[in-house]
């Protein structure tokens, strides 16, 4: 197959980048000063037959190919170099040579495990991927002598419980960046609070706020768009921000792979024959994991309808069934799938930008009104767009654990608490074409509440006996001991235990607070 190695160039979603931006560039900035985000202004198109001849190749080998079709201005090699140190078999940042495996529950189900990496979440096959190309990016531009890169980067992420950990083993002691993670304190399970605490590398550190993760996004969002606070991190500390969080087009477009690669390995094993549609349910609560889904149909994958899947913070279900995105009078809630416990779905911007004739004044007054009223109305044509390629529906806290015992019983599978949701809405909402369930986290991060579903317990209340003075660690065990198609504890877990808490350090979520974090860990 041949390339076509032009250069492509973004644009962003409320129309304020200026000049031509290439992708390097937008991956170093991150997010465009005004709020907007970056979206390649041409997107590849791969036939039938291209993406059979992708068959063959690895998961890296894919990875490099696709990103090449997406007109990312950085050399071949170098882009296969990344790929292959992200996901090839000599570095084993992935415990199986697919890197994301598909399996199958019965004749019309499958799961996409994402679950395979490091970090054991779906985050990784980004966060593995992008601080690689990201540090070739910054090479790239200081050999053009870029303006933009004469300081080196620090990272500010917000996280709701998996990105962070990803982020930090993805960047650690990585060229030209720090970073800085915050989590929302409390809100995260205490397995996902461990690995982000005992993180290794020189350049890592993670913080508590005190708040939900709507407020850990709100406060990061600003300090970015600080311009005196940037300022004095250039002139003191030769720093400039970016983000690894999935407002940063370096984030999605790994994502865009697993959903190609799931689909050429449907076909390997026959599951489909070539050009039959599949339908792809994704738990979501940013909406950046559905909407790399899109994107991989946009260029060509046969996924016919895609499934969004909510939990009790069911804003996304609400809005693509009502075309009214509205957080006006809506409580946040605390569900055993922290990761989707979200109010404010930043990716949803990309969404609508591409089903509304990518209109940057009709986002920036959506986004607008958001901001302000905490509520918009998108007008009849995006609507009717989005209804045509989406579905959604959402699965409370009951429903989901008793979910996870119901499928291990029926396909001895088990389901962490989010691909849970997952398996419940597709279930609802499938129709006859085979459905794809992305599985975004071992179940091992969640074990209390994966207990709960297993034996029946009620959401919130205590674990009988001894177990209740177990923890997560010990909890994962005993699960792996007594329920024997669990699985054993995956090693990168299992010796977590034992690691030396780094960090402990908890502050308001306010920007004063967390711009004295960021002066502590420069000092």
């Amino acid at each position: 197959m041949q390339q076509n190695r032009y250069i492509n160039t973004y644009i962003d979603t409320r129309g304020a980048a200026e000049g031509r931006v290439t992708f390097t560039e937008a991956i170093i900035k991150g997010m465009v000063p005004g709020g907007g985000l970056f979206v390649p202004k041409v997107l590849p198109r791969f036939t039938l037959e291209e993406l059979q001849e992708l068959l063959p190749l690895s998961y890296a080998q894919k990875a490099a190919h696709i990103f090449k079709a997406f007109g990312v201005d950085l050399p071949e090699q170098v882009i296969d170099a990344c790929m292959e140190d992200a996901y090839g078999p000599a570095t084993a940042n992935f415990d199986t040579p697919e890197v994301a495996p598909v399996k199958r529950l019965d004749s019309n189900t499958y799961v996409l495990e994402l679950f395979r990496g490091p970090t054991l979440a779906f985050k990784d096959l980004a966060l593995q991927c992008m601080p690689r190309m990201f540090s070739a990016s910054v090479d790239a531009l200081r050999a053009q002598d870029a303006p933009e890169t004469k300081e080196d980067f620090l990272i500010l992420v917000a996280t709701s419980g998996d990105t962070g950990k990803a982020a930090l083993e993805g960047f650690k002691d990585r060229d030209y960046t720090s970073i800085i993670v915050y989590y929302p304190f409390g809100g995260v399970s205490d397995l996902q609070q461990a690995q982000m605490l005992t993180s290794e590398g020189n350049n890592v550190a993670a913080y508590g706020l005190r708040g939900n993760f709507d407020d850990c996004q709100t406060v990061v969002k600003q300090v970015f768009s600080n311009e005196a606070f940037a300022q004095e991190l250039a002139t003191k500390h030769k720093l400039r921000f970016s983000s690894a969080n999935s407002i940063n087009w370096g984030r999605l477009l790994p994502q865009v792979v697993y959903y190609v690669n799931a689909y050429t390995q449907m076909i390997a094993s026959g599951v489909v024959l070539p050009g039959e549609p599949i339908d792809v349910c994704v738990p979501t609560g940013n909406f950046g994991n559905i909407l790399a889904a899109y994107y991989a149909a946009e260029i060509g994958t046969p996924i016919e309808r895609l499934l969004c899947a909510s939990n009790t913070n069911r804003v996304l279900t609400d809005f693509i069934n009502t075309g009214t995105y509205d957080i006006s009078e809506r409580d946040f809630v605390a569900t055993p799938s922290p990761s989707m416990d979200i109010l404010v779905s930043n990716n949803l911007e990309r969404q609508l930008f591409e089903l509304g004739g990518r209109n940057a004044q009709q986002i920036k007054e959506w986004m607008r009104l958001l901001k302000e009223e905490k509520r918009f109305t998108v007008d009849k044509q995006t609507f009717a767009a989005l209804r045509e390629r989406f579905s959604a529906d959402w699965v409370s806290v009951e429903e989901s654990l008793a979910t996870i015992r119901r499928v291990y019983d029926a396909h001895d599978y088990l389901l962490d608490p989010h691909t849970a949701v997952g398996y419940q809405v597709a279930e609802r909402l499938r129709g006859t074409n085979p459905v794809l369930i992305a599985a975004t986290a071992h179940w091992c991060k969640f074990s209390a509440d994966v207990y709960r579903g297993l034996a029946g317990i009620a959401p919130g209340d205590n674990l009988p006996g001894n177990l209740a003075d177990l923890n997560g660690f010990a909890l994962n065990r005993y699960i792996a001991d007594n329920y024997q198609h669990a699985g054993a504890v995956p090693k990168r877990m299992a010796g977590l235990e034992d690691k030396e808490q780094r960090f402990d350090e908890v502050y308001n979520a306010d920007f004063a607070s967390v711009k004295k974090s960021i002066e502590e860990f420069l000092q």
